[in-house]
């Protein structure tokens, strides 16, 4: 068996590759990690998601934690990913285990670290796991493992309500009454996942869409994209609401609908919040986004004057430069995104309550905020389109991106290269083309962001053209 961990966690499919012995393998691992960095004795953190068998999936690990000699406090229900790293941070645990594959297929769960600080796992860090994950299967290592009801009862084990104290953060960082005060009509969609329930027990009167248990997620992948929402677009039409949030499956991740019903994107929630974080927050502090994200975000630095980080894709490089540095806010283009006096983490709950505190505060919806902005830095456009491409295909075409040479696209000059995380190619105008082959599935991704709609699509067709696709 080999683990690779990916963005962020070991995923794989229930019962294929994602299986309690290969769960219990991963454990073992991680607990080595944990004992040798010195961390086992301030205890673990666990909890889990609303997918299939992830309750079990954690009880497993549990197991061999407590098999190993750690102290583990086990969630005593569905919980979403902030609350357990934030439980690691306020607890000074050593470090958690979150059971979800996010926004993935129902078929699918997985394994996250957050380390001590209460962030995701660094790369640093996931590839030392992984290291003693092979020579553990090489070398025949025992899991250690002590039975729940055993740890249980000899308080190897004990339940908590994670919720709680995440529920009390929340509390002190967002202006609740400001926010209750406004009455702002509003629906949420958890999409069946670990965030149903938290913020209409905050704020009273949102309406929930998707709050019952169903591991199958209705047939639609928990994930917070425009093609997923057409329920909670229809619902703030049809009821006239000011505003629509929604939730990946761990509730880690953010997607919006407008007060028009139409979907409010990653970059336009970044670009909202990083407004209201300035101007009616008064912070300040650097800025970091991944290369998929949008140039509104460089435009609001150079006008305030902020130093901005640019990472490759995934939050787990934002949190790197959060532990080093003061950033006030990162994020990325699917939706994740952390802000400054909170973790080193995205949240989605923490997010959608600001986005309503912003409401709140300038008595405006999402869109007339966001046309605020654009009126002084411009209007931007963005799509991404994701092909299928098999191995030989990808790696021709990255040999082809690698030697150069493409100067001119839609007969558009090329006036700056950005290889960071694929290639990444930007015009005169401030317009952009990024090719991006996954690393881990027969997928090219094709980002575009420029000033009309109809540019965005003609810079795409020329990528799937220079891709052969």
């Amino acid at each position: 068996m080999q683990i690779r961990f990916g963005t962020d966690g070991w995923r794989g499919v229930i019962a294929r590759e994602f299986t309690f012995a290969n769960l219990s393998i991963v454990a073992q691992a991680t607990m080595d990690y944990f004992i040798a960095q010195g961390l086992a004795d301030a205890g673990l953190v666990i909890g889990y998601d609303r997918r299939f068998l992830s309750r079990r999936f954690a009880e497993r690990v549990a197991e061999v934690a407590a098999g190993n000699g750690l102290r583990v406090r086990l969630s005593d229900s569905f919980t979403p990913t902030p609350a357990v790293s934030w439980a690691v941070h306020e607890s000074g645990a050593g470090g958690g285990i979150m059971i979800t594959a996010s926004h993935n297929p129902p078929e699918y769960n997985g394994f996250k670290i957050k380390e001590n600080f209460g962030g995701s796992a660094r790369p640093s860090t996931t590839r030392v796991v992984e290291e003693i994950v092979a020579a553990n299967i090489a070398n025949g290592r025992e899991v250690r493992k002590l039975p729940l009801a055993e740890a249980l009862r000899g308080g190897q084990v004990q339940l908590f309500d994670a919720g709680a104290p995440y529920r009390r953060q929340l509390s002190r960082y967002v202006d609740l009454e400001r926010i209750r005060a406004a009455g702002i009509p509003l629906a949420v969609d958890p999409m069946y996942g670990a965030g149903t329930g938290f913020i209409p027990e905050l704020i009273p009167g949102a309406i929930e869409l998707h709050s019952e248990e169903n591991p199958g997620f209705g047939g639609i992948p928990p994930e917070p994209a425009s093609e997923h929402l057409a329920e909670l677009s229809a619902l703030v039409r049809e009821r006239n609401l000011g505003v629509g949030l929604a939730l990946d499956g761990d509730a880690d991740r953010i997607g919006a609908v407008d007060e028009n019903g139409e979907f409010f994107s990653a970059h336009m929630i970044f670009t909202v919040i990083l407004r209201h974080l300035l101007e009616q927050r008064g912070l300040r502090g650097a800025v970091a986004k991944t290369v998929s994200a949008t140039r509104m975000v460089d435009l609001l630095c150079e006008k305030y004057d902020l130093e901005l980080f640019e990472t490759p894709i995934g939050f787990k490089h934002i949190c790197e430069l959060m532990l080093d540095h003061d950033i006030l806010m990162g994020g990325e283009e699917s939706g994740g995104l952390g802000v400054k006096g909170h973790i080193p983490e995205r949240d989605g709950i923490l997010l959608g309550l600001l986005l309503l505190e912003a409401m709140a505060v300038t008595g405006k919806g999402l869109r007339q905020l966001l046309n605020d902005t654009m009126d002084e830095i411009g209007h931007f456009y963005y799509r991404r389109i994701d092909l299928p491409i098999d191995r030989e295909a990808k790696e021709r075409l990255i040999t082809k991106l690698r030697a150069g040479g493409v100067r001119t696209i839609a007969s558009r000059l090329v006036a700056k290269e950005n290889f960071r995380d694929g290639f990444k190619y930007i015009f005169a105008d401030g317009s952009w083309l990024l090719i991006r082959p996954s690393g881990t599935e027969p997928v090219l991704r094709l980002y575009s962001e420029a000033g009309t709609p109809d540019l965005v699509e003609e810079l795409l067709r020329a990528g799937r053209e220079i891709a052969g696709l």
